[in-house]
């Protein structure tokens, strides 16, 4: 099952989820398969889709990916070609490639395979490497191609996509990061703010960190949790050692690894991409979505990096209402209980993906792409802005005043608010029962809080109901003085969007979703309190002292409409997406079950200590 699962959710981002007509790539594209070989002497095994109409000459669309290029074998075709379903009929040379140490490629896989930026010899590879001479190959060796390239690439595709950027071939003009990795410690999958999104990264190394020891087409087997429940499995678990001791075995290196690196050292640094995105050339068109639990983080910070470092460059971002490669597999129309009221996922393929990809590699018709092209959620509308976050935005304080309030007046009065945090009854995620080797609930960015809302270790604060309208966008900063009779804590900002009572429901609704009063998440955040002014040197927690805590919110595009209000909560688990603090200052990894203690927690809000929740509210013209 947990196999099944995984090979489904990794195929999606290597293959497009609409339909096309597999006849047709049989009756109009001819396909072959090649060992490249790299500087090195690693052979990388790459198939190559190429029109049977040899009449003219046609652009390079390349993907690299560590998920498969199944099927294997000239004779057997996949049935999706491209980012979408437009390029089949265009005319283009697919490309797609197993990357260095995965499938039938040679060589050791290494994950998120460091950039050399200062190559000595031949065997100085990187992915940026592979990339360059892959494309030197294509260049030199295919027919009928007329001499551009272009690449994409979802997720861990889109990580070798961006990374395909530095140094680039000069025949690569066009590239397409979306949702791509930058930084596993800091914001991206494994970790967020050092705390380890364990749901995810156990089951995606499950079957993915297996050894590999020589080529193959298979993925191999994982294994199947004794437990359905996943909040109840990984609670069962205990201390994050226990994974090797009952389950990993010491088998999957990278876990191994990981546990030996629980601070922001070297290990983690070197495998952060935004420093070297220098002197980039290709036309980038970077792509994310709101409701991407997986790499948000990546999707704003490949544009910001690319955008500081390279101000003449091409390089656009487009946001849009989607989980992690929604607008690949999913119509974009709705989400939950949200309706978004139109195909979004539809509208960015064919107006704005294709025609990118078309202008660049073809030359075909004009592009009038925005600098950022964003996804109003609240107001369900797409809106064009100069620059991202907007200049067009004034920064609001939101305080935690007294009786549960947010107000953008400071609390008169000096008091907190406090909640016991038990390790062994973490707050959940979500409300929805999954099995363990689900993965994740991909919908619980969009959730009803209210779940959350009526436990005791979760504090909750609201304005008055917005007499007008009121639009958010980027960043959302949290600045919170706290105290813990613990040592370490974290700490969980989520920032939610309460509907008036009288709301309608969906129609139709088969889900029976109650809108009168819905708390739809808007943006949710963790800080490991031990990481909270530097995430090399971790710093306990005074015992009763009043400390402050800063985190950024990754950035949001919403609406708060008239009638609706702004609601905050805070909490100090979000299990098993998150794995559990014990609360004690230590090394979580290698932690034991008495690690693990029951803590007071406090929150301040008064003129001295004055807990804020800074939003950029956007100025309407």
């Amino acid at each position: 099952m947990r196999k099944l699962f995984l090979v489904f959710f990794f195929v999606c981002f290597v293959e497009n989820l609409f339909p096309q007509d597999s006849s047709y790539i049989a009756e109009h594209y001819t396909k072959h398969e090649y060992q490249i070989p790299m500087r090195d002497g690693v052979k990388l095994f790459t198939a190559i889709y190429a029109p049977k109409d040899t009449t003219q000459d046609y652009p390079i669309l390349f993907l690299r990916t560590p998920y498969t290029i199944a099927p294997y074998g000239a004779n057997n075709l996949n049935r999706y070609l491209g980012p979408s379903k437009s390029f089949i009929t265009d005319g283009y040379i697919f490309v797609y490639q197993d990357v260095r140490g995965k499938f039938m490629s040679e060589g050791e896989y290494v994950n998120m395979r460091p950039f050399i930026p200062e190559k000595k010899s031949s065997t100085d590879v990187d992915e940026s490497s592979d990339t360059f001479d892959t494309i030197d190959w294509l260049i030199k060796n295919l027919r009928h191609h007329n001499g551009k390239v272009g690449m994409w690439g979802i997720s861990y595709p889109g990580f070798y996509a961006a990374m395909g950027t530095i140094n680039a071939h000069p025949n690569l003009v066009a590239v397409s990061p979306q949702a791509p990795i930058v930084n596993w410690f800091v914001g991206d999958d494994m970790h967020h703010n050092g705390a380890l999104s364990l749901l995810m990264t156990f089951d995606f190394f499950t079957v993915f960190g297996l050894p590999r020891p020589e080529p193959t087409t298979d993925w191999g087997n994982g294994f199947d949790a004794p437990s359905p429940d996943a909040y109840n499995f990984f609670l069962n678990l205990g201390p994050l050692k226990n994974v090797n001791e009952k389950y990993f075995k010491k088998n999957i290196s990278f876990w191994n690894e990981v546990t030996q690196h629980g601070t922001y050292d070297k290990f983690w640094q070197k495998r952060n991409t935004f420093p070297h995105f220098n002197k980039i050339k290709p036309a980038v068109l970077t792509v994310g979505g709101w409701y991407d639990a997986e790499d948000l983080y990546g999707t704003f910070h490949t544009y910001q990096s690319i955008e500081e470092k390279n101000p003449e460059a091409f390089n656009k971002i487009v946001v849009g209402p989607w989980i992690h490669g929604g607008w690949n597999r999913t119509k974009g129309n709705e989400l939950n209980a949200i309706s978004f009221n139109s195909n979004t996922s539809e509208y960015y393929q064919d107006s704005i993906e294709f025609p990118f990809f078309n202008y660049y590699l073809k030359g075909k018709s004009s592009l009038a792409l925005p600098e950022a092209l964003i996804f109003i959620t609240g107001s369900n509308e797409w809106r064009k802005f100069d620059t991202w976050p907007p200049k067009n935005s004034v920064a609001k304080n939101l305080f935690i005043t007294q009786g549960n309030k947010l107000s953008f007046e400071k609390s008169t009065k000096n008091t907190f608010d406090e909640f016991v945090s038990d390790p062994n009854k973490p707050v959940p995620y979500t409300a929805k029962q999954l099995d363990s080797r689900a993965f994740y609930n991909r919908e619980y960015m969009i959730e009803d809080q209210r779940f959350a809302a009526t436990r005791p270790d979760v504090l909750v604060y609201q304005t008055e109901v917005l007499k007008d309208s009121l639009t958010i966008i980027g960043p959302i900063e949290a600045e919170l003085y706290v105290s813990t009779t613990g040592t370490d804590a974290d700490w969980v900002v989520k920032v939610i969007d309460v509907f008036p009572d009288s709301a309608e429901n969906p129609k139709p609704n088969p889900q029976q979703y109650e809108m009168g009063a819905f708390q739809q998440l808007i943006r949710g955040e963790i800080m490991r309190g031990k990481f909270r002014n530097s995430y090399e040197h971790p710093e306990p927690f005074k015992p009763g002292e009043v400390t402050k805590v800063k985190l950024t919110l990754q950035d949001v595009a919403h609406t708060f409409l008239k009638g609706h209000k702004i609601m905050v909560q805070i909490q100090s688990s979000w299990f098993p997406f998150f794995d559990r603090n014990p609360q004690t200052f230590c090394d979580i990894y290698n932690a034991d079950e008495k690690d693990f203690q029951k803590a007071t927690h406090r929150v301040y809000h008064s003129e001295k200590y004055p807990s804020t929740f800074t939003i950029n509210v956007l100025k309407e013209k």
